[in-house]
């Protein structure tokens, strides 16, 4: 865990969006140095649209390497992280452990970590979580508090308020300005027995993409844990969902989890703004996608679905590997940081 004035490491592993979008770059930096009383520390890539996977890599193995780096945070997801993977020595990242913090493509880094044994979170990026437009989420900001510097339980709750209406950057007048929200519509559950276990998951079509390159790093002997999943921004259909867990049921990996938590859908983006109507009808398709594919691969686990984990807003974090309780009964969710 973190002390306040400890430095952490701002990277981008992914996509330097803060050379387009400095807005809320600098307005996340702003919050981790006065409210978080952390010190951030940028590396070469990270404000580099275009940097080469090999010159990202570098920026990753700089911030490990060095000792005073308490704590590495991602400013953002892309899409061709899984390019930098190839470039990383292992024993860099095993030398000095220090907790990780991204999501979305960034599931391809916090896998690489898992299969180390190393510390990670899914969630908290600088740009999206700490750099919200007016003020950060208040469950966000509860859930990123205790993550980075309290040891133990955490309840995650449901919303009272949500959105995955993004605001526009390139409209500057909307960093001052919080996102309206939506009222919460809390969690759908399926089954009756308690699981504890460990967390495994993040980016639905990231883990897809990795299964495609055989880059897997789920460990091979038997597993008794918490899959969480979530979608992006873009939106794939529910027969895409579908198909890919599919995918992951004859690889034999839905059976290997007593629980699973689905993050509440993206349905509305910058590129395609839906109707109400259209949102959730997306939503309601991505759910029958679920239930169809563990209907078929592991009907007797645990679903729990609608969690603010992943690209809507809030987003509360989840310990990547780290142990999660999950009780039909009280509906109640519970991680270990």
């Amino acid at each position: 865990m973190l002390q306040p004035g400890d430095k952490v490491a701002i990277v981008s592993p992914s996509r330097g969006l803060p050379e387009i979008f400095p807005g809320p770059y600098e307005l996340g930096l702003r919050r981790l140095r006065d409210d978080f009383d952390l010190i951030p520390v940028e590396y070469p890539t990270t404000r580099v649209l275009g940097a080469t996977p090999e010159e990202r890599a570098a920026d990753l193995h700089a911030a490990w390497s060095d000792p005073s780096i308490r704590a590495v945070i991602a400013t953002i997801g892309g899409e061709d992280q899984i390019t930098v993977l190839k470039h990383l020595d292992p024993a860099v990242f095993q030398a000095d452990p220090k907790p990780f913090f991204g999501y979305s493509d960034n599931t391809n880094l916090l896998n690489f970590l898992y299969s180390l044994g190393l510390p990670a979170f899914h969630g908290g990026s600088v740009m999206v979580q700490f750099g919200r437009g007016g003020a950060m989420h208040p469950d966000t900001e509860r859930s990123l508090r205790a993550a980075l510097f309290t040891p133990g339980e955490f309840e995650l709750t449901p919303a009272e308020g949500w959105t995955d209406h993004d605001h526009d950057w390139n409209i500057p007048a909307n960093l001052e300005t919080e996102p309206p929200l939506f009222p919460g519509t809390g969690w759908t559950w399926q089954g009756s027995q308690p699981v504890s276990g460990r967390l495994w998951g993040g980016c639905l079509e990231i883990l897809d993409w990795q299964l495609s390159v055989n880059r897997w790093m789920l460990p091979t002997d038997s597993y008794d844990g918490v899959l969480f999943l979530e979608t992006s921004e873009e939106m794939p259909s529910s027969e895409t969902v579908y198909r890919i867990l599919r995918n992951f049921g004859e690889r034999g990996l839905l059976e290997r989890f007593d629980a699973v938590l689905w993050g509440r859908p993206k349905s509305w983006s910058i590129e395609n703004h839906s109707t109400p109507e259209e949102s959730v009808a997306y939503v309601t398709g991505q759910y029958l996608a679920v239930d169809r594919a563990f209907a078929e691969y592991n009907p007797s686990a645990v679903i729990v679905k609608g969690l603010d984990i992943g690209h809507t807003d809030p987003a509360q974090i989840l310990p990547y590997g780290g142990q999660a309780r999950v009780d039909p009964v009280n509906q109640r969710i519970t991680v270990t940081y």
